[in-house]
């Protein structure tokens, strides 16, 4: 599978995924670390990729979604943003209904492990 395929299908099988450096036990840099914290807060399971064990991922993901860094949060199959998109929903309290209301859609379906 060619890298922006499997970018596609991470992105259209997986409704809440945060692409990130580490993991969320143990985010690899402060702005990974914050997205992480906001998306906990909202008290719903997301799916994660560490950017960092995945190289291609991190070269092409950048151009695909015309985004030039990470983290970088898909909600729906749509982008959000990154970090300090990410703390500003959060803060203006628009992340957690958006987290919430898309779990719920996505309720019965499994979410991905990468």
């Amino acid at each position: 599978m060619i890298v922006t395929e499997k970018i596609k299908f991470q992105i259209s099988t997986n409704p809440i995924l945060l692409y990130m450096k580490g993991s969320p036990q143990e985010p690899n840099c402060g702005f990974s670390a914050q997205a992480v914290k906001a998306l906990t807060a909202c008290g719903e399971k997301f799916t994660y990729v560490d950017v960092l064990q995945n190289p291609d991922i991190r070269t092409e993901l950048p151009k695909y979604a015309d985004w030039p860094t990470f983290p970088q949060l898909w909600v729906d199959g749509e982008l959000i943003g990154g970090c300090d998109i990410i703390i500003e929903m959060f803060r203006n309290g628009e992340l957690e209904p958006l987290i919430k209301n898309t779990a719920k859609k996505y309720k019965n379906k499994a979410l991905v492990k990468r």
